[in-house]
């Protein structure tokens, strides 16, 4: 990811221009997003209408993945994201002013196989090494995973778990693919697993049942934050009873979520497949072993910090970006508070 010095300093000065928010006065807030299950909180909030009674009017743009939507906030398009935290961090230490305010939700994957594969984990239960050795033994070639690019989330997730449970990389073939082309290769079989987001997973095993999850990515890499809100500096500057209402709404989401999947499930939905694939799709994802909601950004700051390291490790960056000032706790605990 490439930011010039130009569109660092866009997105430093453009929110200075919006109004305060004043009584009675709509703010506008534009927010990029990833269509995944962590997101869901922005989605319930914005579906439900609670942002526009709290004098919100939020623009959402949509990105497949997170340094699209990092490239976007530097050119001074974006006041928020709701996205996974290594692109933001990478944009900071190039230099672009945006902190993490909150947190969203923790992983939000699985690592799901084509029935091949899942009998062999099955001879093999609990030794993820001596399944992938047997798979390559009895096929006469590596699983093919497809993992989203590297940085993302839940390649991170299964990276570590592959390292944890030594798993040899020559029983391995990981093809690279965004989101969407990870499940539509999973319901053509045209891989044998791979990364899964919800509600795409259980969309996946909803009309295959025998893809099996072999383990979850709050277990595979606790606490690592699959989505997190970030915002600019300036916006927070500008706007800050925005900022806070989107963390109240977002905590008020995640209450929601947890309290009545079934009322949350359509503004998902709506946001995510158009309303085109039955709600209950949605509510059930809701439920995933696959996702934890979390607003509190401090319970995700150790992960953070040892999953950028990893990513060190497996080649996605020379060096870590830093988290020193990435997280602003500050507004968590400010919007809490009232």
């Amino acid at each position: 990811m490439t930011l010039s010095r130009r569109t660092v300093l866009l997105a430093g000065t453009a929110a200075l221009a919006m109004p305060a928010m004043a009584q009675g006065a709509r703010v506008p807030v534009r927010v990029g997003y990833v269509p995944v299950i962590g997101a869901a909180p922005l989605f319930v909030m914005n579906g439900a209408g609670w942002a526009r009674e709290a004098g919100l009017d939020l623009v959402l743009t949509k990105f497949e993945s997170g340094p699209p939507a990092i490239q976007a906030l530097a050119s001074g398009t974006l006041d928020l994201l709701f996205v996974g935290i290594a692109p933001i961090a990478v944009g900071r230490a190039k230099g672009l002013p945006i902190k993490v305010v909150a947190a969203s939700g923790i992983g939000g994957s699985g690592f799901a196989v084509q029935p091949a594969l899942a009998a062999s984990f099955e001879a093999h239960p609990g030794k993820p090494a001596e399944a992938f050795a047997a798979f390559r033994a009895k096929n006469g070639r590596p699983a093919k995973l497809g993992v989203l690019p590297p940085g993302g989330t839940p390649t991170v997730a299964l990276r570590y778990w592959l390292k944890r449970n030594e798993v040899r990389a020559e029983d391995l073939q990981f093809a690279s693919m965004g989101i969407e082309a990870v499940q539509q290769a999973m319901l053509t079989g045209a891989i044998d697993g791979g990364t899964v987001l919800e509600p795409a997973l259980t969309l996946v095993q909803s009309r295959k049942p025998d893809v099996k999850t072999i383990a979850f990515a709050p277990e595979m890499y606790p606490n690592l934050p699959g989505v997190v809100v970030a915002a600019t500096e300036s916006f927070m500057a500008a706007q800050p009873e925005a900022v806070l209402t989107t963390i109240r709404l977002a905590s008020r989401a995640r209450d929601l979520i947890l309290a009545d999947p079934k009322a949350a499930a359509p503004h998902i939905g709506a946001v995510i497949s158009g309303g085109l694939v039955d709600n209950a799709i949605f509510e059930r994802a809701l439920g995933s072993k696959a996702i934890t909601f979390v607003v509190d950004p401090r319970t995700i700051v150790d992960a953070t910090r040892d999953s950028l390291a990893f990513e060190v490790e497996i080649g996605d960056f020379a060096t870590a970006p830093p988290i020193e000032g990435l997280f602003d706790h500050s507004w968590f605990e400010r919007a809490l508070a009232r």
